[in-house]
């Protein structure tokens, strides 16, 4: 069990200072203190994408400075006076992922979607009502509204679960809201970060999985370690024609500059739905006509809300499934976004503080 002194209201963590992803050591005040809150002690931080896209300024200006990190792992080592002491006793492991706060009085908080919440408070360039803007997990404490820290079960090793905080449940999400299961045939576009644990959900679920890629250098791991049942090489002309058609639910994680959406639109059954998950930078250009013909829903999901998210960790240990990771020191946040952004990660990075 870690250090659970709380944190005297300080934080220390690695922040971008300007655009750009050479995130510096930084001190900042925490959020103030409420009585739905917990505090968190961090141990690891996943890597996400959009940590990227967000300290570059690619999804918009920002704030600066900002600590990104929204696949947060520690012990709570303070709850305010109205929060469950049994559910977040002090020590607990929880988890936080993209989102950290909601309204909790508007029309989908109270059907269970907080995640679409419009009032909603990101993990990190959230603004709250005082101005604060919300830092992420690249740092040593976290606080948060309880709602929002998921207890982590004690099959799930940390660094494991963190990357399932946002890429998991971007992923387990819409294959839930489209029910998928046995029976159903599922495709998932790019075999990296999200879409690895994609395959996995898929095929625990019980459907008929198909991963996707621009070249062949994957196939084997889509097979042997993730358990896909056909593979499908989208640089192969032929191969993408044979299988127009073919899938009731399409979840699309990567791209490129050049990603033609129309061509992948048709690889979706009539009344079958193509799922935006990796969310580009730039506009897409998708032609009415590669939707209407056969009566498909060109959706978007995003992350998911408390009890799925629960609902995802717990079933992540029922069937075995697993986060491929490799971990750094906290200390070495730049040289990780470096990382993802040039070469890549082998499917996820994870940051751990050394006093975990």
């Amino acid at each position: 069990m870690p250090n659970l002194t709380p944190s005297k209201d300080i934080y220390h963590g690695y922040a971008a200072l300007k655009p750009g992803i050479d995130v510096k050591p930084h001190s900042y005040a925490a959020k103030k203190f409420e009585d739905y809150d917990v505090e968190i002690k961090i141990s690891h931080c996943g890597v996400c994408g959009s940590d990227i896209h967000t300290a570059t300024g690619g999804w918009g200006e920002i704030k600066y400075p900002q600590v990104v990190g929204h696949e947060i792992v520690g012990h709570i080592t303070r709850i305010g006076s109205k929060v469950d002491p049994v559910r977040y006793a002090i020590g607990t492991r929880v988890g936080v992922g993209a989102q950290c706060r909601t309204c909790m009085t508007c029309v989908d908080c109270f059907a269970s979607k907080e995640h679409c919440c419009a009032k909603g408070i990101d993990t990190y360039t959230g603004v709250y009502e005082d101005g604060y803007v919300s830092q992420g997990g690249y740092a040593d404490y976290f606080r948060c509204h309880s709602r929002w820290a998921i207890p982590i079960p004690d099959g799930l090793a940390s660094e494991v679960a963190a990357p399932m905080l946002c890429a998991g449940i971007t992923t387990y999400q819409p294959l839930k809201k489209y029910n998928v299961g046995p029976g159903k045939r599922v495709g998932i576009i790019g075999i990296g970060g999200l879409g690895h644990l994609g395959l996995m959900w898929a095929v625990a679920l019980g459907a008929e999985v198909t991963a996707i890629s621009s070249s062949d250098r994957k196939r084997k791991e889509a097979s042997e370690l993730f358990g896909a049942h056909h593979y499908l090489n989208t640089s192969d002309d032929k191969a993408v024609e044979a299988a127009a058609r073919s899938f009731d639910v399409l979840i699309s994680t990567a791209f490129g500059d050049d990603t033609d959406w129309n061509r992948l639109i048709r690889l979706v059954r009539s009344d079958g739905v193509f799922v935006l998950c990796g969310l580009p930078e730039k506009p897409l250009s998708i032609h009415p006509f590669a939707l209407v013909g056969g009566q498909i829903a060109f959706a978007g999901s995003h992350i998911g809300p408390p009890h799925m998210i629960e609902e995802m960790l717990n079933f992540a240990v029922e069937k075995n499934i697993k986060t491929i990771v490799e971990v750094l020191p906290m200390d070495k946040a730049a040289e990780a976004l470096k990382k993802l952004q040039t070469t890549g990660a082998h499917y996820r990075l994870v940051l751990e503080n050394s006093d975990k």
